[in-house]
C-alpha cells in the first residue's frame, strides 16, 4: 500500500474515533495493521476477554513470527490457564492445556510438562514459582507490564505503538478546504452557501451566477490559495482584526454540530474527542477549522489550538495523573446556605441582586420602580438609594422620548457588579443602561447614562477583551452591543431573530467570546470581530433561557422555561455544542422564567414554586429543596455570594432574605460586632492607583480615622478554661520538631511533617460527637495509617539537621508532595506509597508550591537561591528564577494579580509575572538597625488575592502586591516581645494567627494588625512549665473553613488544635472603649498603637 493510502487509513481512523465508531475502529486498526492501539490491548487484557485479545493480536504478529510474539502469546494463555485453576475450573483448564498451551511444547517440553503437573495440585501456589500469586486482578496488571515489554521490543510493531501527529479532524478540514477551493471556482459565490452533498462538486446554483456545474478538475498547485476575506464595515476599534481572524474559529467544538444554515462545515457532521494510546502525545485534541465566513480558509493559530485543548475538554486536567484512586471531594448539605439569617424590606419589588464580588455582605439591589440600593447585609443597613432618574432627556432618542411620556413607569432589568467591584452596571426596561463608580460604603457615583436599545434592555454584563474592560448590554431590538467604559460603542452584533433575553461573556485561555440567548429559543455565540455568530442552537423550552458557568470557568449551565411553563436546567458538552446532563425536580408548569445560580463549582440553586431547589452539579436529581420560612413569590430571583455562604433570594413582599451556612453566620456575627460607623467617615482618595489598591488604601486612611479616636481592649486567655485545646495522640516526640503543618483541604484531618522526613496525618471521624467529621478541638482524632501500615517517609541525607522540610497538598487531598533535603517524594494519600520521585539534590528543595490552576506545575524553592518551575507530567524543568541570594523560604501564587511573590533567608521578596516569569521587582523587608537578614521569611495571600502577609522573625506586614509596597507592620513589642516563629491568616483572612518562640499565640485583626488576642501557653500546652526548655510552637496553620480554629506545631514534636471556648464562639472581639473611660482596665500599647511604617525604627 502507498504512503498516501496509509495516511488516508490514519484520517479514517481519526474520523471514526471522533464519530464514536468504537468496534470500526480497532476493526480497521487490526485488518490494516497500521496501529496497534495498546490503550484497547490493555481494556480488554484487564477485563479477561482473551479470545478478543489474540483475535486483536492476531492483525499484527502470529506465535511462531519470532521469541518476542511467542512470549507475548505464552502469557497471555498461560494466565488464561492460571485463571482457570484459580476458580477451579479443571475442564477449562486441560481445554486450554490441549489447545493453548500444547504449541509451545515443541519449543520448551520441560516447560510444559511442569505447566501440566500444575493439574494435580489443589493450589497451584504450591508450586515455589507461583507462590507469590495474587488475585486475578493483579496478576492480569503484572502481565500487562510485560507484555508491554515485549510489545515494544517486537520489532513487528515497530513505527506502530504511536498515532502520528494530526490536527483533529483533519479529514474535515481536507474535504472543508475542498469545499472553499470549489466554491472559489462559483462566478459569484454565495455568503452562505447551502452543502446538501459531498458526493458531487460544489457549485452556486445557476440563479446567483453560477458556472455551468460541470465539474472542474484543477490540479491543486494551479490553485491561487484564497485570501482571508474582511467583512465591510468591520469595526476599525481598539480591538486589532488580525486578532480576530486568528481567532475565528474559538468556538470551533459548538461550531462542530451548528445548523446547516449556519456553516458550511455542518454538512461534514460532528467532532468529539479522540482517543488514543497513552503514550501518544499527539492525542491530545485540536481545534476542528471552522468556515462560517466562507472566505476564511480553515488554519489554525498555534495560540487557538492552546485554546482548543481548553475549550474541547469536559473538564481541566486539576491533578498529576498517577495510576491511584482519587479521592472523592466531600460535600455535605451544610456547605449550602439554608438558613434564614435577615429578613429585609426594600420597600419595592427586587427585580435583580448582585453581591459585591469581594466584599461578601455587600448587596446591589435593583427595583421594578428604576431605583437601586446598596445594602450592608450583615448590619440590615441600606448604605445609597438611588432613585430612577434621566440625566439628559434631551440626549435621549425620539423613540425613547415618545415611550417615556406614554407610559413613564420604568424598572430595573439587570444589575451587576464589574469583576474588580469598582462599578455597577444597570439595564432598565426602557432604552437606557446606567454606570455607577463605586467609590465606598456611602458614595455611589454616576458615570453615564447611554440610550443602549429600542426597547427593552434585558442584560447587561462586563467583560474584558484585550485586557480592556467593558459592558455587554442586549435588547428587545435584537441586537447585541459592546461598550468601553467612556460610554463609546465599540460592536454592534446581530443575527438573531428574536428579542435578546440575556448575555453570558466568557473567555477560555486567551479567547474572548459571548453566548447569547432570544426568546425564540435560540443560543449563540460571538467574538468580538463583527464577523458574525459563531453558534447556532436551540435551547431547551424554546423560549427564555439564560446560561451560566461554574465559578472556575470550566462547566457551562443554562436554566430556561418554555411558553408552556416547562422549565429545563442543563449542562452543556462545550467540546461538541450538545446537552451533557439534564437536572430534574421542576412542576410540571412553573408560573414564570426560573432563575437559577451556581456556586462553589458544586451545586446550583432555582427559584420554583415558591421554593429553592438545589443539585449537585453531578447528580441529575435535586438534593434539596427549602422554603426559606415563606413568604417566597411563585418563581423567586437568588443569588449567591462569591464565597458561596450567603445566598440572597427574593420575598413576595417587596424585600428578601439572607440565607446563610455555618459559615455564612459566622461572617454575618463578626460584622455585626465591628463598629462600622467610624469606617464609613469621609477619607482622601489617592489618584494614580489601580482600584483594588485605592480600596486597600481607602481601608488603611479609614483605620487611621478611627485609630485617633478609640484605643482597643486586649483580651488576655491564661487558662485552659478558657479556651478549648486537643494534642494529637502520638505526636510528641522531642526528637522530631514539627517542621511544618498543613490541615488537609477537606478540613479534616491534619498533616505534620517533622525534620525527621516523618509525615503524620491526623483524622476526624463522623460521630454523634461530631457530625461533621471536621476537625474540632471539642473531639480527639485518629492517628491515620493505611492498612499496610506504611508511613511516609521521605530521603533524608545524612546531615539531617540542615534539612529544611517543605511540603504542599494537592487541591483535593489525593496526593502530598515533601521533602527533606533530599529528593522531592509524591505520596498518594490514600496508601502513603511514594508514587515518584524527582529533583534529587544538590541543590536541596527548601519550599513547595502548586500553580493554583494546575497541579501538574509545581514552583520549586531550592538551597541555591533559586526557584525551579517543574512540570510533573513530563518530568522537566521548564524555567529557572534567578533573584535571591540565600536559599528560598517562602512561595504564593496570586491568580488575580498572575504574580508568584516569593521570600528567601536574604530577607528579600521577589515578584514574578506568572506568564512570561519574568522578575518585575525585588524588595528588601525592613529590619530593625543593625539586624543581620536572616531566618526564614514567609509570604501567604490574603483571600482578596491582592492583599499579601509577610513574617519574618522580627514582624508582621501586610503588602499591596499590586503596587508591590508596604501597606502595615508590626513589631514585636509589650506582652508579645519573643521572635515571631510563623504567622497564617485565617481561612476567611479576618484574623492573623502568630506564634512566638516563648510559646505565646498572638491573634491579629488582618486589615490593620491590631492585637485581639493573646493566648499564653498555659492555656493549650497540658503541663505547663517555667523551665526554658519548654516547648513552643515552631509552626501554625488555619482550618480551611472554620475561621477561629487553628493548630501548632511544636518543638516537642506535638501538634495541637485550638480553638475559643464554646461560649465565646470567637478570639478576643475587639470591644472599643472610649479614651479616658477603660472602666479601671488598662489597654495594652501594643493594641492601642499601630504604628505606620515611618515610625517602626527602633
Amino acid at each position: 500500500m502507498s504512503s498516501l493510502s496509509r495516511e488516508l487509513v490514519f484520517l479514517i481512523l481519526q474520523f471514526l474515533e471522533e464519530e464514536k465508531f468504537k468496534e470500526t475502529v480497532h476493526r480497521l486498526e487490526q485488518e490494516s495493521g497500521f496501529l496497534f492501539n495498546m490503550k484497547y490491548f490493555e481494556e480488554k487484557a484487564l477485563a479477561g476477554e482473551w479470545d478478543e485479545v489474540e483475535k486483536y493480536l492476531s492483525g499484527y504478529t502470529k506465535v511462531d513470527d519470532n521469541r518476542y510474539s511467542m512470549k507475548i502469546f505464552f502469557e497471555i494463555r498461560k494466565q488464561k490457564y492460571l485463571e482457570a485453576l484459580d476458580r477451579n475450573d479443571r475442564a477449562k483448564a486441560v481445554e486450554i492445556l490441549v489447545k493453548d498451551l500444547k504449541v509451545f511444547s515443541t519449543f520448551n517440553e520441560e516447560l510444559f510438562k511442569e505447566i501440566t503437573q500444575l493439574l494435580t495440585l489443589d493450589n497451584f501456589r504450591e508450586n515455589e514459582q507461583l507462590s507469590k500469586y495474587g488475585d486475578t486482578k493483579s496478576a492480569r496488571s503484572i502481565m500487562l507490564v510485560e507484555l508491554k515489554k515485549l510489545i515494544e521490543a517486537n520489532p513487528l510493531f515497530r513505527e506502530k505503538l504511536v498515532f502520528p501527529s494530526l490536527k483533529a479532524s483533519r479529514l474535515r478540514t481536507l474535504i472543508n478546504q475542498s469545499l472553499n477551493w470549489q466554491h472559489q471556482l462559483c462566478k459569484n459565490p454565495r455568503p452562505n452557501p447551502d452543502i446538501k452533498t459531498l458526493f458531487t462538486d460544489h457549485a452556486c446554483s445557476p440563479a446567483n451566477g453560477a458556472r455551468a456545474p460541470t465539474p472542474v478538475n484543477l490540479p491543486v498547485t494551479a490553485v491561487a490559495k484564497p485570501s482571508i476575506y474582511v467583512p465591510l464595515g468591520a469595526h476599525a476599534g481598539p480591538f486589532p482584526p488580525a486578532a480576530a481572524s486568528a481567532n475565528a474559529n474559538a468556538l470551533a467544538g459548538w461550531m462542530a454540530n451548528a445548523n446547516p444554515s449556519s456553516s458550511v462545515q455542518s454538512a461534514v457532521g460532528a467532532a468529539s474527542s479522540l482517543s488514543v494510546p497513552t503514550n501518544q502525545v499527539s492525542g491530545l485534541k485540536h481545534p476542528r477549522p471552522s468556515s462560517n465566513a466562507l472566505g476564511m480558509m480553515d488554519y489554525q493559530s498555534s495560540e487557538h489550538e492552546q485554546l482548543i485543548k481548553r475549550l474541547r475538554t469536559a473538564q481541566s486536567v486539576d491533578e498529576v495523573t498517577y495510576p491511584a484512586p482519587l479521592q472523592q471531594v466531600s460535600r455535605s448539605l451544610d456547605d449550602l446556605p439554608r438558613i434564614v439569617a435577615r429578613n429585609i424590606h426594600q420597600g419595592s419589588t427586587v427585580t435583580s441582586m448582585d453581591f459585591h464580588p469581594s466584599h461578601q455582605t455587600l448587596l446591589a439591589v435593583g427595583c421594578s420602580n428604576g431605583e437601586i440600593a446598596l445594602w450592608e447585609v450583615g448590619l440590615q443597613e441600606k448604605l445609597v438609594l438611588k432613585p430612577f432618574k434621566i440625566c439628559d432627556i434631551a440626549a435621549c432618542s425620539v423613540p425613547f422620548q415618545a415611550a417615556i411620556v406614554k407610559d413613564s413607569s420604568i424598572s430595573v432589568n439587570r444589575v451587576s457588579w464589574s469583576p474588580d467591584g469598582n462599578l455597577i452596571g444597570v439595564a432598565f426596561t426602557k432604552h437606557l443602561i446606567h454606570l455607577y463608580a463605586y467609590q465606598g460604603p456611602n458614595d455611589l457615583r454616576q458615570q453615564w447614562e447611554i440610550d443602549a436599545h429600542i426597547g427593552a434592555v434585558n442584560d447587561l454584563a462586563f467583560s474584558h477583551p484585550n485586557k480592556q474592560m467593558c459592558v455587554v448590554t442586549c435588547g428587545d431590538d435584537k441586537l447585541i452591543k459592546v461598550w468601553d467604559l467612556s460610554g463609546r460603542k465599540l460592536f454592534n452584533f446581530e443575527g438573531h431573530e428574536a428579542p435578546v433575553y440575556s448575555i453570558c461573556p466568557h473567555h477560555k485561555e486567551n479567547i474572548q467570546f459571548i453566548f447569547s440567548t432570544a426568546i425564540d429559543g435560540k443560543i449563540k455565540a460571538w467574538l468580538y470581530d463583527n464577523v458574525g455568530s459563531r453558534v447556532d442552537y436551540d435551547a431547551p423550552g424554546q423560549w427564555c433561557t439564560r446560561m451560566l458557568y461554574s465559578a472556575d470557568g470550566s462547566r457551562l449551565f443554562s436554566c430556561g422555561t418554555s411558553k408552556d411553563g416547562d422549565s429545563f436546567l442543563v449542562e452543556w458538552n462545550e467540546s461538541e455544542g450538545a446537552i451533557k446532563r439534564s437536572y430534574s425536580g421542576f412542576r410540571k408548569k412553573s408560573t414564570g422564567v426560573v432563575q437559577f445560580d451556581t456556586t462553589r463549582n458544586h451545586f446550583l440553586a432555582a427559584g420554583e414554586d415558591n421554593q429553592i431547589k438545589f443539585w449537585d452539579m453531578d447528580s441529575n436529581n435535586v438534593i434539596t429543596s427549602i422554603d426559606a420560612d415563606g413568604g417566597l413569590p411563585g418563581v423567586p430571583r437568588l443569588r449567591f455570594n462569591k464565597e458561596g455562604n450567603l445566598l440572597v433570594v427574593t420575598t413576595a413582599d417587596n424585600g428578601f432574605k439572607i440565607l446563610a451556612n455555618p459559615d455564612g453566620l459566622r461572617t454575618l456575627r463578626a460584622i455585626e460586632v465591628r463598629s462600622y460607623e467610624s469606617s464609613r467617615a469621609p477619607t482622601e482618595m489617592k489618584n494614580g492607583l489601580d482600584p483594588m489598591s485605592r480600596s486597600i488604601e481607602r481601608q488603611r486612611s479609614l483605620d487611621d480615622v478611627s485609630d485617633k479616636t478609640k484605643t482597643w481592649e486586649l483580651v488576655e486567655i491564661v487558662e485552659a478554661v478558657q479556651c478549648r485545646a486537643v494534642t494529637m495522640p502520638d505526636s510528641t516526640d522531642p526528637s522530631n520538631k514539627v517542621a511544618r503543618l498543613l490541615y488537609t483541604n477537606s478540613g479534616m484531618g491534619i498533616l505534620a511533617l517533622g525534620l525527621n522526613g516523618v509525615q503524620k496525618l491526623w483524622k476526624w471521624s463522623r460521630n454523634e460527637q461530631n457530625p461533621s467529621g471536621k476537625a474540632t478541638a471539642s473531639v480527639v482524632p485518629q492517628h491515620w495509617l493505611p492498612n499496610s501500615g506504611l508511613v511516609m517517609t521521605n530521603d533524608v541525607p545524612e546531615n539531617s539537621e540542615e534539612a529544611v522540610p517543605c511540603v504542599a497538598l494537592s487541591k483535593n487531598d489525593s496526593y502530598v508532595m515533601s521533602a527533606c533535603g533530599g529528593k522531592v517524594s509524591l505520596f498518594n494519600m490514600m496508601t502513603f506509597k511514594v508514587m515518584t520521585t524527582f529533583m534529587p539534590p544538590p541543590p536541596a528543595s527548601t519550599f513547595l508550591a502548586f500553580h493554583p490552576q494546575d497541579n501538574n506545575i509545581i514552583a520549586i524553592g531550592m538551597e541555591d537561591s533559586t526557584i525551579h518551575i517543574y512540570n510533573v507530567r513530563v518530568d522537566e524543568v521548564k524555567t529557572k528564577l534567578k533573584g535571591h541570594q540565600k536559599r528560598i523560604t517562602g512561595l504564593a501564587f496570586s491568580t488575580n494579580l498572575n504574580v508568584l511573590v516569593s521570600s528567601g533567608a536574604d530577607a528579600q521578596l521577589c515578584f514574578w509575572n506568572t506568564e512570561s516569569w519574568e522578575k518585575r521587582k525585588s524588595i528588601t523587608i525592613q529590619l530593625p538597625a543593625g539586624k543581620v537578614p536572616v531566618g526564614d521569611t514567609r509570604v501567604q495571600f490574603h483571600s482578596d488575592q491582592v492583599r499579601m502577609l509577610v513574617c519574618h522573625e522580627t514582624q508582621l506586614a501586610v503588602y499591596d502586591a499590586s503596587k508591590m509596597e508596604r501597606i502595615r507592620q508590626w513589631v514585636p513589642q509589650d506582652v508579645l516581645s519573643a521572635p515571631i516563629s510563623c504567622a497564617s491568616y485565617s481561612c476567611n483572612s479576618q484574623l492573623v494567627f502568630a506564634t512566638f518562640a516563648d510559646g505565646n499565640i498572638g491573634v491579629f485583626d488582618a486589615d490593620n494588625l491590631r492585637l485581639r488576642c493573646r493566648i499564653a501557653p498555659s492555656a493549650y500546652l497540658s503541663q505547663p512549665s517555667s523551665n526554658s526548655q519548654t516547648g513552643y510552637p515552631l509552626v501554625v496553620t488555619a482550618h480551611p473553613q472554620e475561621p477561629n480554629q487553628l493548630a501548632v506545631g511544636m518543638t516537642d514534636g506535638s501538634v495541637t488544635v485550638i480553638e475559643p471556648s464554646e461560649s465565646e464562639g470567637k478570639w478576643g472581639v475587639a470591644v472599643p472603649v472610649d479614651i479616658g473611660m477603660q472602666n479601671g482596665r488598662t489597654a495594652s500599647p501594643s493594641t492601642a498603637n499601630n504604628p505606620a511604617p515611618e515610625q517602626l525604627q527602633r
